[in-house]
């Protein structure tokens, strides 16, 4: 079998053997130049290290069992006159590295140096090549926000202390490549699109605010109906500013023996200044309210006191936590809570331009004959997880019929199953 020297088999393997000989040339390149498919490749970042030893190493076996070439692929990989071999250990090397690279572009390579950081370094400014390194690398995914760094970090936290261990069954946490919401999918009111812009500020200029004892920032109280993207943005901002998000639901955090309940909060807002940058989410904070009003057991209005404590004590600029309370039911809350809040964001029914806006949004990638700006004139009073139902029905409506295009009557559909099931949420039993 003959292969040819541009096939993407063998692009593939040169991509990595240029990756290996200029990471390894240049020791200000760390993990996060490596695309994640070479960090796979070479094995960086294994049991959650940041570290990546060198020098890389690119072996036939290595190119065997991650792509699964066969022997033709590597043999025309090692004909080319510009790639060494070592015969003893099976290894591939690149001798010539600025022949390999103008080789690499000549043969169609120009895409895959738009998203290697590495060889984005190194092609930078070389003629033929129109690439900038700095913007390469910030569209790379950041190991640390991968599930692996983040169970790594987990792990060593509660391997040390039991508490932390009783902390991490009381959450779930998310590391920023594994939210599937991201804030170009959101439609945004002006005032939560500002909210972002000042946390990324406020990230990015931590120091700053920390010389001049600015500290009463990074706590937010997102308030609105159900529905309204509370939640959704909160996962967002774990992807945009590139930290986990721990979901705390207050109900879950008490426990059946209510003397442990407070130090289960003192545990989960340790932890959280452990693992930081990090989001600590709370949902349903209404809890804290009906908890302080009501006449329920002594010890949980303790944890709740233990709770808005924790809350005074936590900070963004000095721990690294931003804090963001949820409550679909802000009528409820006394004084003693609102005030612990730095801001205060409202999620609002959307109106008929952000419904229309939202449902352009989630049919962008669906084939759909719909009038978008009659569709949003219809939904007054839906929010957006209303319409996102309704489109859900909608396109299970054409599945049902093997269809994949949406018509008039799948829209109606949809469009009367959200209705049924708000009628009947209004039911009384």
């Amino acid at each position: 079998m003959t292969i040819e020297t541009g096939t993407r088999d063998v692009l593939d393997i040169m991509e990595v053997l240029l990756t290996a000989e200029i990471f390894n040339r240049n020791e200000g390149l760390g993990i996060n130049d490596l695309h994640p498919r070479c960090r796979e490749f070479f094995g960086a970042g294994s049991g959650g290290s940041t570290e990546v030893k060198r020098p890389l190493i690119v072996s036939e076996g290595a190119i065997r069992k991650t792509f699964g070439s066969p022997d033709a692929v590597c043999q025309a990989v090692r004909k080319n006159p510009f790639v060494g071999y070592d015969e003893f250990g099976q290894r591939l090397s690149l001798p010539s590295l600025d022949a390999a690279a103008g080789w690499f572009i000549k043969k169609g390579g120009t895409e895959r140096v738009g998203r290697n950081p590495v060889l984005a370094y190194f092609l930078e400014g070389k003629d033929g090549v129109d690439v900038n390194y700095q913007n390469v690398l910030a569209k790379n995914p950041r190991f640390e926000d991968t599930r692996e760094y983040m169970e790594a970090k987990i792990s060593r936290l509660i391997g040390e202390s039991e508490e932390m261990r009783e902390a991490r069954d009381l959450i779930i946490i998310s590391a920023p490549d594994e939210v599937e919401f991201t804030l170009d999918k959101l439609v945004c009111t002006p005032r939560q699109e500002e909210i972002i812009r000042k946390i990324g500020v406020a990230l990015e200029h931590r120091e700053f605010l920390k010389e001049h004892s600015i500290y009463e920032f990074g706590r937010l109280l997102f308030v609105g109906p159900p529905g309204t993207g509370k939640t959704s943005l909160a996962l967002a901002m774990s992807r945009t500013l590139h930290m986990p998000v721990l979901e705390v639901r207050l109900a879950m955090v008490t426990s059946q023996y209510l003397g442990e309940t407070s130090k289960n909060i003192d545990r989960i807002f340790d932890l959280a200044k452990k693992l930081a940058p990090c989001i600590l989410f709370i949902d349903e904070f209404d809890f804290v309210a009906k908890t302080r009003v009501s006449d329920d057991h002594g010890a949980m209005k303790r944890a709740v006191n233990m709770l808005l404590k924790n809350i005074d004590q936590i900070s963004f600029v000095k721990n690294g936590v931003l804090l963001i309370g949820a409550t679909n039911h802000p009528r409820i809350l006394d004084e003693a809570a609102w005030r612990r809040f730095d801001e205060v964001v409202e999620f609002p029914l959307p109106d008929q331009a952000m419904r229309q806006a939202i449902l352009q949004k989630i049919a962008a990638t669906i084939e759909c004959d719909c009038d978008f700006a009659d569709l949003a004139a219809r939904t007054e009073g839906f929010s957006g997880s209303d319409l996102r139902m309704m489109m859900k029905e909608a396109v299970m409506s054409a599945l049902m019929e093997d269809r994949r295009r949406l018509d008039a009557v799948d829209i109606e559909q949809g469009l009367l199953r959200v209705e049924e099931r708000n009628v009947i949420r209004g039911t009384g039993y």
